[in-house]
């Protein structure tokens, strides 16, 4: 589960560089119109091969949605587009497959290009659009590829160039060269069996989105045979403006069957196919797979069932044989992450969670190096120059409300910030670790991207997205308002990080409070350094208070933290919310008989939860897009937190929203996407038929053909309108005791 529609925290001193006369009101109709108000987002950036060209995907000035391919020259800065994906695109619906897949990346409503991959010799750049396969050139030239009918998925280009490959009709497919005959190296596709491809759990809760992996020279692909068979079909009803279709979702709800995932490495030339002995035990998770850069053995991460164990595998390339390198355990449950490097001696360098903290080890040939400690996070390891004998990584040592790039001695020892405070940053170094792309923002600057040596030093500008006098958020710098950062303590002594925005008022005044929660593990904080974009503003504009907290449970500040939720989801995170709500009462600046609360997907359970918590302690509660029982969610996440519901059952029915909606007594609006295939709509019927058989009021919005995002330019506008009105409805006179 990751969050859609959170409002993200910021951080930083700053003053408005515009005068006060050239203010204008921010209004919701400029904050979802085109182009973003954020000025210049471009996404997927990219150094090619030989380092000559920065590519990424950028929005079109009338529609943000929709993408194109831009090219920088990274000696003299020039940009061009490459590909207009209004030229070429076919603009007919998409497949359900793939529209599922884009609401897995959270780009569901995204439309234009939005992937690409590289050929290695850095002459061509493959591209799917629309369903079909194009392969441009440097020079803007495109051509289609000729294939039969059918729309593609997870398009690539093979390691040394010499493939396409991509899915089709559930099958795996490979073209040698740009004007060659495709090839199916898999012909029982079909119904519940679908080969290369990730299955539901894998894309929604493991960060996993292939299920291909091709072999270093080209010659093997290793393939995910999923078979879907035994899932539980939830037939949903995507409701839409004209009419309804009923869609058959193979949907693994917690306690029930898993789709069963093979791993096979078959030959290009033959198409022979080799099964990877993965265990006996058939119901575990297929979580990593990575070949050795000589292409003669895999590394292969198993995980258990219930999460608690991960074995690493090496597996052969010839004979698909497998033996365990090492395994990781925990009580509670083993995260996930993308931070295995391989290094020219064979041994590996990994992240564990083993000592509280996430941190690199270096394994070799069992024995066990830990190249960086204390009581902070590793994120992800950006690179490793073997030759300089440096690790590139990010992590929050320092400020747990920052992100930074910082480097360690490969041999271990003190890790050096690389990147300024007051920033948040995330990371991406090409295969040399000779250059970084960085993505920074702060609440003085929307997210800007440049091009950095080893060091973090800046090259050259991609994506500057000064906040000057042309920009699109100029016109509302004047009102800008700059969060505060502090601390709360819980009730176990865990320090709490907090965030509060508030309006510039005379003194004295006291103001209602928007509590924006989530409050989930895994995703979702609220209280980082990041731009937080205009939607708070127009919040505190309209003379609210926002407020958040991130309590126990959220990620990055360390696995006894994050842990204290097990089985118990909906407990102390609820109760660390709470903590906040009796500091906000405290406050001169806050009316405390004018406090709500606002979330969505975790966070619109845990509004709920809330509310039967404290009745009486809000005015009122928003919650968008929420699950209500625990057993209608999917088995990777919600086992993960919660355990087995046919062993646990107890743990169950007290995190459970539904059992105890009696307690809601607070005013309610309840909102949900009628085709949300993530969160299912069930989980808000389920609700809405206790609430109403219980005589409780409450109100409800439901969007027609809108998923999990409910979002549009239009349909964001209503969205908010009527989250407002219902607010300033319950507001609007002090509630009565």
């Amino acid at each position: 589960m990751r969050p859609v529609l959170i409002i993200a925290g910021l951080m930083a001193l700053w003053s408005p560089p515009i005068m006060a006369q050239d203010a204008k009101p921010l209004t919701l109709e400029r904050i979802f119109a085109s182009p973003s108000i954020n000025g210049p987002t471009p996404r997927a950036v990219k150094l090619s091969p030989d380092g000559s060209l920065l590519t990424s995907l950028r929005p079109r000035a009338e529609d943000r949605e929709c993408f194109d391919l831009w090219a920088t020259d990274t000696k003299t800065g020039k940009s061009r587009m490459l590909v207009d994906s209004m030229k070429f695109g076919a603009g007919g619906e998409l497949s359900e497959a793939e529209k599922m897949q884009r609401e897995r990346a959270r780009i569901g409503g995204s439309k234009g290009i939005v992937a690409y991959d590289w050929s290695p010799d850095s002459k061509t750049i493959l591209v799917p659009l629309d369903g079909d396969l194009f392969i441009a050139d440097l020079d803007g030239d495109v051509k289609r590829l000729a294939l039969a009918d059918g729309d593609v998925l997870d398009a690539s280009v093979s390691p040394k160039g010499g493939y396409v490959s991509f899915v089709r009709d559930q099958n795996f497919y490979v073209v040698k060269g740009v004007g060659g005959k495709e090839q199916a190296l898999t012909n029982d596709g079909g119904g519940t069996i679908s080969w290369g491809v990730a299955e539901f759990v894998a894309q929604e809760e493991m960060d996993r989105s292939k299920g291909a992996w091709w072999s270093p020279d080209d010659s093997r692909v290793a393939l995910a045979r999923v078979d879907e068979s035994g899932v539980d079909i939830v037939s949903r009803a995507a409701i839409g403006a004209e009419g309804t279709k009923l869609v058959d979702q193979r949907y693994p709800r917690a306690g029930t069957a898993n789709a069963k995932v093979d791993l096979y490495i078959v030959r290009v030339d033959s198409g022979e196919k080799i099964k990877v002995d993965l265990g006996s035990n058939a119901d575990i998770y297929l979580a990593r797979v990575d070949w050795r850069p000589d292409g003669k053995s895999l590394i292969v991460q198993r995980q258990s069932r219930d999460q608690k164990t991960l074995d690493v595998l090496e597996v052969d390339g010839a004979s698909g044989a497998a033996r365990i390198l090492f395994t990781e355990t925990a009580k509670t449950w083993l995260n996930l992450y993308e931070n295995l490097r391989f290094l020219k001696d064979g041994s590996l360098l990994w992240t564990s969670e083993r000592d509280g903290f996430n941190h690199i080890y270096r394994w070799n040939a069992g024995a066990w190096t830990q190249l960086t400690k204390g009581d902070w996070m590793v994120r992800a390891v950006a690179g490793v120059d073997e030759a300089a004998g440096i690790i590139s990584f990010t992590g929050n040592k320092g400020n747990p409300t920052q992100q930074h790039l910082f480097a360690v001695p490969l041999k271990g020892g003190a890790a050096t910030q690389l990147t300024p405070d007051g920033w948040w940053h995330d990371v991406t170094m090409n295969k040399t670790a000779n250059r970084v792309i960085i993505r920074r923002s702060n609440p003085s600057q929307p997210e800007q991207i440049f091009l950095a040596d080893a060091r973090g030093k800046m090259i050259s500008w991609i994506e500057e997205n000064k906040l000057g006098a042309k920009h699109p958020y100029a016109p509302y710098l004047a009102s800008h308002t700059v969060p505060e950062f502090g601390t709360i303590t819980a009730a176990d002594g865990s320090i709490l990080q907090t965030k509060l925005l508030r309006p510039k008022s005379e003194p004295g005044k006291r103001h209602p409070v928007f509590v924006q929660v989530y409050g989930g593990p895994g995703a979702g904080r609220q209280v980082t350094g990041g731009w937080g974009g205009a939607l708070q503003q127009y919040l505190v504009d309209r003379g609210w208070i926002v407020f958040s907290v991130d309590g126990r449970g959220t990620p990055d500040r360390g696995k006894a933290f994050e842990d204290q939720i097990h089985q118990a989801m909906g407990s102390v995170e609820v109760a660390d919310q709470m903590t906040g709500v009796a500091w906000l009462k405290q406050q001169p600046f806050v009316d405390p008989e004018r406090i709500v609360v606002y979330g969505w997907s975790y966070g619109g359970y845990m509004t709920l939860k809330l509310l039967e918590a404290a009745p009486g302690a809000f005015a009122a509660g928003v919650s968008g897009a929420p699950v209500t029982k625990w057993e209608l969610y999917d088995t990777h996440y919600t086992e993960r937190y919660m355990g087995d519901p046919r062993k646990v059952t107890e743990a169950y029915e007290a995190s459970n929203v539904v059992p105890h909606a009696a307690k809601i007594v607070d005013p309610l609006l309840l909102i949900h996407g009628m085709a949300d295939d993530n969160v299912v709509f069930d989980h808000s019927t389920s609700l809405m038929a206790t609430l109403q058989g219980n005589a409780q009021r409450f109100e409800t919005m439901v969007y027609p053909g809108q998923t999990h995002r409910v979002a549009g330019p239009k349909v964001s506008v209503h969205l908010w309108n009527g989250i407002l009105d219902f607010l300033d409805r319950t507001i609007a006179k002090p509630k009565a005791r």
